[in-house]
């Protein structure tokens, strides 16, 4: 069974950063693509990065710059740092295993974590 806990959400100010974790299990985490998505209220699920198991990475275009995606095959976790975060950033994050890499995007697989909050004050 596929489990993927996210972590590190919370309460940040504009322009302020926070690390996103997200741990994975009942996969072979080192060779699977990860990828993290957000959705805001009223808004559909979007991509934010995704990574391959060699490391190349894709971003949206709204966070290039500000937002870098990494793994750590021995703890089986993908990270999301973002910094210098603004309003329009706040949303759930969620983690997502198994994409697929396709022409520089990500797209996702089939298994995906509960999400954390992410909230931005200004």
């Amino acid at each position: 069974q596929v489990q993927l806990v996210e972590s590190g959400g919370g309460l940040v100010q504009a322009g302020g950063s926070l690390r996103l974790s997200c741990a994975a299990s009942g996969i072979i985490f080192s060779i699977a693509a990860m990828g993290w998505y957000r959705q805001a209220p009223g808004n559909q699920r979007e991509l934010v990065a995704g990574i391959t198991s060699g490391g190349s990475t894709n971003y949206a275009d709204s966070v290039k710059g500000r937002f870098t995606i990494s793994r750590d095959n021995a703890k089986n976790t993908v990270y999301l740092q973002m910094n210098s975060l603004k309003p329009e950033d706040a949303a759930v994050y969620y983690c997502n295993a198994d994409g697929r890499m396709w022409h520089s995007r990500y797209y996702p697989g089939n298994y995906w974590g509960q999400g954390t909050q992410v909230t931005v004050s200004s």
